[in-house]
């Protein structure tokens, strides 16, 4: 067996699986799951439309690049989305689709990190833990930016030694943040590409979260629109992911791509080439038709939108939460430890959230994630308000 496997941590849920483990739920009132971020919103019935029509696509192979349409209108909506000049995004070289971010995410760093150079892969802390687990099997070592309320949940750049640059393959973003919600500004996007010129590694931008935000004037700003605006039309070190299970509430689908610099592109293909995932056809179709959509995004926009105000006038009161910058998710502290509140939370009001400190990792004297937790708000407005007030009742009780 690969050793590397040895070095993989439980999945966060499985932890809270355990942490629940032989606890009695003192009260009749149904469960409410905010610990998964799983959409619940209807997926668009235009998209379910198309996925069964195209469903004779099951008597072809696909091909791993994917059907050029479906390419072409994923290059014109970053160029729409993030202002990018149009010409820059070909379809064929600067875009591939892929089965979902999760499984881009992980072969991405399979195929871009070099062994055997004591290869270090850069991520924040918490995280999505995916990163961790990637870079363990490809070989190399993690390296945690600690993230925290101090410095407005982004990594302090500054704060990273010199040899830790010098050893770095690879960076994984994530804006908005996963739990923390914290949207990336431009310049710190443009600081790290400038970083990522001077000691060679390349960027992972994982923008699932890109479409959910709150104002619609101002979009969270992506990898490569700060690449463009710095002249950087070449995309070059510069790597984002995108996926239509947040966006268009088809997380089933497993649908979503990688898109930038096009000589990193042409070599992940080849990987993916024997990897062997390629996007059956009826969802290419439904994914194509969901790209091209926008009206169906506001309109989830606007839901989560109305579940955050009514949640967090529910919670302010007696929890430190803040509307995120992004995101579905609230990062409140806890009044205590992080897992304790987990889990006498469930057992009083039946209701689950994540622990912060299974999210994240012991790092530089610290864990970033400890007396947080991770709020979901991804069931009905109903579900959400009715968790809400009895975290407020659990929390009034202590």
């Amino acid at each position: 067996m690969n050793p590397d496997l040895s070095k993989l941590q439980p999945y966060p849920f499985e932890k809270l699986n355990q942490l629940k483990a032989g606890v009695s739920v003192a009260t009749q009132a149904p469960h409410i799951a905010l610990s998964i971020g799983e959409p619940k919103h209807p997926t668009p019935p235009f998209i379910i439309d198309t996925l069964t029509r195209e469903l004779s696509g099951l008597s072809a192979y696909p091909a791993t690049k994917g059907l050029l349409p479906l390419r072409a209108s994923i290059a014109a909506w970053l160029a729409q989305r993030f202002q990018l000049p149009a010409a820059s995004i070909d379809p064929e070289r600067h875009v591939l689709p892929v089965s979902g971010t999760r499984e881009a995410l992980f072969a991405f760093a399979q195929a871009v990190v070099e062994r055997g150079s004591n290869p270090l892969v850069l991520m924040p802390n918490p995280f999505y833990q995916i990163y961790e687990g990637a870079a363990l099997l490809a070989g190399a070592q993690p390296y945690f930016l600690n993230v925290t309320a101090a410095n407005g949940f982004l990594p302090v750049l500054d704060a990273v030694p010199e040899n830790v640059w010098t050893r770095c393959q690879l960076l994984y973003l994530c804006s908005p943040g996963n739990p923390t919600g914290a949207v990336m500004p431009m310049a710190q996007l443009q600081r790290i590409i400038e970083l990522a010129d001077r000691y060679n590694f390349i960027i992972a931008s994982d923008e699932c979260y890109s479409e959910l935000y709150f104002d619609e004037q101002q979009p969270p700003p992506g990898l490569l629109q700060a690449a463009a605006a710095m002249g950087r039309t070449d995309y070059r070190r510069c790597v984002v992911f995108h996926s239509l299970s947040k966006r268009s509430n088809v997380p089933g689908l497993r649908s979503g791509f990688v898109a930038g610099d096009a000589r990193v592109l042409e070599k992940f293909l080849l990987y993916r080439t024997y990897h062997g995932c390629a996007l059956p056809l009826y969802v290419q179709a439904a994914s194509k038709v969901a790209w091209d959509d926008e009206t169906h995004v506001r309109a989830n926009r606007a839901l989560y939108r109305a579940k955050f105000d009514a949640v967090i006038e529910i919670l302010k009161p007696v929890l430190d939460v803040q509307q995120p910058g992004g995101g579905f998710y609230l990062w409140p502290r806890t009044p205590l430890a992080d897992t304790e509140f987990t889990r006498r939370l469930y057992q009083q009001q039946n209701v689950t959230v994540l622990p912060g400190s299974y999210l994240s990792r012991d790092a530089h004297g610290a864990n970033p994630g400890a007396g947080y937790v991770r709020i979901a708000l991804v069931a009905e407005m109903n579900e959400c308000v009715d968790a809400a007030q009895r975290i407020r009742a659990y929390v009034e009780s202590l």
